[in-house]
């Protein structure tokens, strides 16, 4: 690893679910910051211990600051059993065009052709469905979108295997110009290990630092670790191109007062933690 990689600071826990009598875990999640306004968190929930499959709704918080303190509100999204979804994993939102976009992974009775939902707001309390959605398909178990901007088009990052019945653990992408008709998948990073379940290509996050791109990959080589990769080209990292490492499970980056931060959840973790992240220079 490059002597001079990513590196992240002290994690410091900023917001726990958990109500009297009873733990609750945030797991994958995202943030987003209204126009000059408060902070959303959004993120897969359940009571402790963990139990996947019986995720069935998205938690939601707001903070005036990332560091918290956090306030709890009631759920914004639950499971529809009616669309064929089986679970609420994973959700991620974007802005664009004085909406809210909320991708996530619903499931569904073919693990290998997962729904890859989408619900729209207005304010970010209130969501509804798209008439779209789910927008693809795809597998095993197609998860964790994290969706970014670049050039003139919308990329959506996903982990997935290189088959859709199993094989390599992948990070899979697809493009869009107006984020509901989606090209077919292509491939931005292949690991050699293989499988169909839960595999150590998940809660991908791509991010921008200068002239280079850094994609967040884990749990790698545990649970709680989190592989950061580097490469001049979006879409397109290698197993060659590892320049960090950092204590954190579904990580997420954000930039907030001209830093970036990185996030830290998961089951059995205490909710979502938060430390300053630093790319070499």
């Amino acid at each position: 690893m490059n002597s001079a990689g990513v590196t992240a600071g002290r994690f410091r826990h900023v917001y726990d679910p958990s109500e009297p009598g009873q733990r609750w875990y945030i797991n994958d999640h995202t943030l987003i910051q209204e126009p000059g306004g408060s902070w959303h968190l959004f993120g897969i929930t359940h009571p402790e211990p963990a139990d996947p499959f019986d995720e069935t709704e998205f938690a939601h918080a707001t903070a005036d600051d990332p560091s918290g303190p956090w306030v709890k509100h009631p759920p914004v999204l639950a499971v529809d059993r009616e669309r064929g979804e089986r679970h609420l994993w994973a959700p991620f939102v974007v802005r664009d065009r004085d909406l809210y976009w909320m991708f996530y992974d619903g499931g569904g009775s073919d693990r290998t052709a997962t729904g890859m939902g989408l619900a729209v707001s207005t304010d970010l309390f209130h969501w509804v469905r798209h008439p779209a959605s789910p927008v693809f398909r795809d597998g095993y178990d197609a998860r964790d979108p994290m969706v970014l901007r670049v050039g003139d088009e919308w990329v959506i990052y996903y982990c997935a295997t290189s088959a859709p019945g199993g094989g390599n653990h992948v990070v899979a992408y697809r493009t869009s110009r107006d984020l509901l008709r989606w090209s077919d998948r292509r491939i931005a990073y292949i690991d050699p290990t293989t499988g169909t379940d839960a595999g150590n290509t998940e809660s991908p996050f791509v991010a921008r630092h200068g002239a280079h791109w850094y994609l967040f990959i884990g749990p790698r080589p545990d649970y709680v670790g989190t592989d950061i990769f580097r490469s001049d080209n979006p879409f397109h990292f290698d197993t060659s191109d590892r320049v960090g490492h950092v204590r954190a499970h579904a990580a997420e980056v954000i930039v907030h007062g001209g830093a970036y931060w990185v996030t830290h959840a998961g089951w059995g973790q205490g909710g979502v933690a938060l430390a300053p992240l630093y790319f070499p220079s």
